[in-house]
């Protein structure tokens, strides 16, 4: 009997096979720890509840796969086509997304049964002779599950907080650091044309093309994200109270709103503060060293006035980016919350915490790169149509997959954002800082 031959294409689709359930199993263990209750509720505008992340998710690979490539598939429900969709207007009707904790039917066991009927259809289709396009809509649905990852440990992190129990999600303790910090210096960069964008290797979604060339000034770069205790420091000398160090629709949000702190630190009895972590209540002196995070673009721009400095624009930083590994306090640690730089751990001549630990604010604005192009059908709803009022977040945080980043990566979020793990990164131009 001779040997079976497995061509590139098999090897290939196998190997995407694989990832997909990797994805998926991720997806699953992330939910596992929660109850049903946990994953029906919506805390804050931004948020969704957990079981519509697991249905949304999967509706995607429905709906932009099986539904246009897979022969003879059966949707597993007719609803699902329209109850589980997010934002895209070209495919139809959906509901309003403060709604979705409504949804006690389906039932979380339809949820997940739901999910193995794509998962197996998913699998039927790598089986074929799937086409280039159909493997890049897979990668794309792999993306876009990893980002709802993500937003599961972000929304259940609000929700958890919103309890009047406050309850802990994670029981491990958090990894110590204490009195091993790097000390925090400045790094000069030289500018001049660079190109930035992606170099087009591996997967990028659509809002990193065209990769194109930029003129920076010099300019310098803080080696580590602002800490919790510098920014004690900024409330301490009354931040929230001087109009002075704000833009004026960010000192009319922090009056209207009475912001004071970040969000989850809070004054305990004693005067202290406390900050609510995804292991529930953490003493805010235990974290001093970490990244200060769950801060708004108004607070951070607002902290780097404060500090003489400025908020780096995501052409700077991805200048800076380029030049480190993708590596860092990612989802896969387990810490789920920022930690302190280990001394040792980095370069001293390079930036440090670039991935991982907190997403971080730029002063850029989120708009299309020259020669940009949206993806045509439904799909070019994905990126495009938020270029608006925004500003661009580079770097992923503690809940963002490893496999999920990289250097030209492009977050975005609405200035007065404060539920995802942002923080702060300070800049100056060459010089003096």
């Amino acid at each position: 009997m001779g040997i079976l031959e497995v061509t590139p294409v098999q090897a290939c689709h196998a190997q995407l096979a694989q990832r997909f359930q990797a994805v998926r199993k991720m997806t699953d263990a992330l939910s596992e720890r929660l109850t049903p209750e946990d994953m029906m509720v919506q805390s804050c505008p931004e948020a969704s509840p957990v079981k519509w992340h697991l249905a949304h998710t999967t509706w995607f690979f429905e709906t932009f796969l099986l539904r246009p490539y897979l022969p003879g598939y059966q949707s597993y429900h007719p609803d699902f086509h329209w109850l589980f969709n997010s934002y895209y207007k070209s495919l139809g009707n959906h509901p309003e997304k403060q709604l979705r904790a409504s949804f006690s039917r389906p039932s979380l066991e339809q949820v997940r049964a739901y999910r193995q009927h794509v998962e197996h259809g998913i699998g039927q289709l790598l089986a074929t002779d799937a086409s280039t396009e159909i493997c890049d809509r897979i990668e794309l649905g792999m993306h876009h599950e990893q980002q709802h990852q993500e937003l599961i440990a972000t929304d259940i992190k609000h929700a958890f907080w919103s309890n009047p129990l406050q309850p802990a999600c994670e029981q491990s303790p958090l990894p110590a650091g204490a009195g091993t910090t790097e000390t925090r210096h400045w790094l000069d960069y030289a500018g001049g044309l660079v190109e930035i964008g992606h170099r087009g290797d591996g997967f990028a979604f659509d809002n990193e093309f065209s990769r194109h060339q930029v003129f920076l000034g010099p300019f310098r770069l803080a080696s580590h994200p602002v800490t919790c205790a510098e920014y004690r420091d900024f409330i301490q000398d009354k931040g929230y109270q001087r109009p002075e160090l704000w833009l004026s629709d960010g000192w009319d949000t922090v009056q209207a709103l009475d912001w004071r702190a970040p969000l989850y630190w809070h004054r305990n009895p004693s005067g202290r503060w406390d900050v609510f972590t995804l292991r529930g209540l953490i003493p805010l002196d235990g974290l001093l060293d970490t990244p200060v995070c769950h801060l708004s673009y108004y607070e951070a721009d607002a902290c780097a006035r404060w500090a003489g400095c400025r908020l780096p624009s995501e052409f700077e930083w991805e200048l800076a980016a380029n030049a480190v590994p993708v590596s860092g306090n990612l989802l896969e640690s387990g810490a789920l919350h920022p930690l302190a730089p280990q001394r040792g751990d980095s370069d001293p001549c390079q930036a440090a915490q670039l991935f991982g630990d907190v997403w971080e604010w730029t002063r850029s604005p989120y708009v299309a790169y020259p020669g940009y192009r949206p993806a045509p059908g439904a799909l070019g709803e994905y990126n495009g149509k938020f270029m608006c009022n925004q500003f661009v977040l580079r770097g992923g945080s503690a809940v963002t997959p490893a496999s999920h980043i990289r250097a030209s990566y492009r977050n975005f979020f609405a200035p007065g954002t404060r539920w995802q793990f942002s923080g702060i990164r300070l800049a100056a131009d060459g010089g003096a800082a």
